[in-house]
């Protein structure tokens, strides 16, 4: 016989049943039956995003067809005062699309059209679900394409993109999801149409899609994107360079820069990364090396030849012991392929992987790998490395297994490590993956309260329910309160105490 419920929990059960069957009253006087998800079994599949370690059955699941089901279903939900997570293809990183065990997970897969490529504007407008790379294949024919590409630009949505504002291994040159959209609409929490930006170079009023790019889905919902598209270069070619000390390979990075050379692309990674990888594509890596750099090139040959020199002559100088340059499109291709598939290549080897996501200036790349290597012995846990070096944007994967909870909890410790650090050294805790649930502690060391208060006030401009994505990005006074005494329990400096620069 089964031990009766704590009253507590019996009654907690009770009145998630009772809210989810007002919910699925609601939302199915406005979506069709296939389109809405209550029961676990069905519910299960978007229990989490990218990142696994955290999950949350949804209350239900809407999946609307077209924009007149979307803007019902968020009336519905502003009207019941239920939370409304948005949801692209789940490749987030940072627990963005983590769901709200009381809320309504509204999934936008389903709007995955190309509307229109306009080659003489150069631009492309796309449904929030259409894939980042299909947006590039799209627009293949007339000679262009869209730069922006994350390594999950094979499944990552532009809407996800949006909200992240991801960049991807060109983002040197090219930009970030930011600089490369025009305009976009969609929805406020209230089911309100609402639309920033312009397909002009400028548009009315205040310039708030600047605001709406990178908010994690916590200001508006995104539906459509109108994004640039620019001209494939006549010619790229890769450099890979291999170092033999971890410093000098930091430092090189640091000096292509100073040099006046902004690459197409400028990558690293560590000794343990590669051999991951190698082993995976086989993308013709040094074995030997404890680093390597992947520098990229485009243009036309001249300009591609003057610049693949330039930077050949700053690696030696910076103590390269190889360089090697790609003499085909399929060597160059391979050699991305192996940063590419950095994620993947780890999976292969763990159970579960953290991948972080923090900013440094570039000439603390080596001391913040070094000071990566003191922590993978402090917790106990392996770290493969991968930088978008040239903007000194990290991507740390800490292995470990979520099945042990003391795995957890010296990743997540190890984690919090690597983002206070960079904060100590001058960077960001997040560069492209965004803040969700995962990087929450962190924003209390690097934001005053005061500053955290401004940025919920932003929020609240536009959702002053708080039932867009509530929970993430922005962290309690309470949060942050524990986290303090946590912190100080560690042996770590006050927050007070960590620089700011």
């Amino acid at each position: 016989m089964n031990a009766p419920l704590p009253e507590a929990l019996a009654i907690e059960i009770d009145d998630r049943a009772h809210r989810q069957a007002e919910v699925v009253a609601a939302l199915a006087a406005v979506l069709p039956k296939h389109a809405l998800l209550w029961h676990r079994e069905d519910t299960t599949p978007y229990e989490c995003d990218g990142l696994t370690a955290y999950r949350e059955q949804p209350l239900v699941v809407a999946l609307p067809e077209t924009e007149a089901e979307v803007a019902a279903v968020l009336r519905e939900c502003h009207r019941l005062n239920v939370p409304v997570v948005a949801r692209g293809a789940g490749t987030g990183l940072s627990g963005g699309a983590l769901p709200h065990r009381l809320g309504v997970t509204l999934s936008l897969a389903k709007f995955n059209k190309i509307v229109k490529i306009d080659p003489t504007a150069r631009t492309a407008l796309v449904q929030c679900g259409v894939r980042n790379l299909a947006i590039s294949e799209a627009a293949a024919p007339y000679g262009l394409y869209y730069a922006p590409d994350p390594s999950s630009q094979i499944a990552c949505t532009i809407g996800g993109n949006v909200a992240e504002n991801s960049g991807g291994v060109h983002c040197l040159k090219y930009g970030l999801t930011l600089h490369n959209v025009l305009r976009v609409r969609g929805f406020t929490v209230a089911g309100e149409p609402v639309e920033f930006g312009s397909e002009a170079l400028d548009c009315a009023g205040l310039d708030l899609m600047t605001v709406l790019i990178g908010s994690e889905g916590m200001l508006a919902v995104t539906l459509e994107v109108t994004v640039k598209l620019v001209p494939k270069p006549q010619l790229a070619r890769c450099i890979m360079a291999s170092f033999d000390d971890i410093r000098k390979a930091g430092d090189a990075v640091a000096n292509v820069i100073a040099a006046g050379i902004i690459p197409a692309g400028l990558e690293m990674m560590d000794k343990p990364m590669t051999a991951a990888v190698e082993d995976f594509v086989h993308a013709g890596y040094d074995l030997d090396a404890v680093a390597i750099l992947l520098c990229e090139s485009d243009g036309t040959p001249e300009e591609v030849a003057e610049e693949i020199s330039r930077m050949e002559a700053v690696l030696d100088s910076s103590g390269a012991t190889r360089i090697e340059v790609s003499e085909s499109e399929a060597q160059r291709l391979k050699f991305w392929s192996g940063r590419k598939n950095a994620f993947p290549a780890t999976g292969r080897l763990s159970p579960d992987y953290m991948c972080m996501d923090s900013t440094i200036p570039r000439n603390r790349l080596s001391d913040i790998l070094l000071a990566i290597e003191g922590m993978e012995k402090k917790y106990g846990l392996r770290c493969l490395n991968v930088f978008h070096a040239g903007d000194g944007n990290l991507h740390p994967l800490i292995m470990f297994d979520a099945n042990d909870p003391d795995q957890l909890h010296r990743c997540e410790l190890f984690g919090a490590d690597i983002l206070e650090s960079s904060v100590a050294m001058g960077g960001t805790v997040s560069g492209e993956h965004g803040v969700g649930i995962e990087k929450l502690s962190a924003m209390c060391v690097q934001f005053a309260p005061e500053e955290r208060e401004q940025m919920l006030a932003l929020k609240r401009a536009f959702d002053p329910k708080e039932l867009l994505n509530p929970g993430k990005v922005i962290p309690s006074l309470a949060r942050c309160a524990e986290y303090g005494k946590m912190h100080v329990r560690r042996g770590l400096l006050p927050f007070a105490d960590i620089p700011r620069f």
